[in-house]
């Protein structure tokens, strides 16, 4: 790999890791305890594992420039949410079962919007 393309994943990276934490602060002044960040597990991966009262909650973060093509949330395919509940059965299975949810804060530009109970393990 060329240190031309470096930068690029480091920023690319770099603004992840920003929105992440702005999403961890977003969501703990709204109640919500951070209990974990990046959970990887083999095949998937949690961005913030917070816990609304008796609620454990997986979050998912996504950044996108402007809400064109369908900014951050057509971002979350469904291979995407696959992945998150393979990751999410791992943290349960290792913390306990409890009741839980998926949420998405999505940044659209300078929009931030927080979707509760985005989508449902089948």
């Amino acid at each position: 790999m060329s240190s031309e393309m470096r930068p690029a994943k480091d920023t690319r990276h770099a603004t992840g890791a920003a929105a992440e934490t702005a999403a961890a602060e977003y969501l703990a002044a709204r109640g919500l305890t951070l209990l974990a960040r990046n959970f990887r597990v083999k095949g998937g991966e949690i961005d913030l594992v917070c816990r609304d009262a008796a609620t454990t909650v997986f979050v998912e973060v996504r950044r996108r420039a402007s809400a064109d093509f369908g900014g951050a949330a057509a971002s979350i395919t469904a291979t995407k949410q696959r992945r998150l509940i393979l990751a999410a059965r791992h943290w349960l299975a290792q913390h306990g079962d409890s009741a839980c949810r998926f949420d998405c804060v999505l940044f659209d530009g300078n929009q931030v919007s927080w979707l509760k109970d985005a989508f449902r393990p089948d």
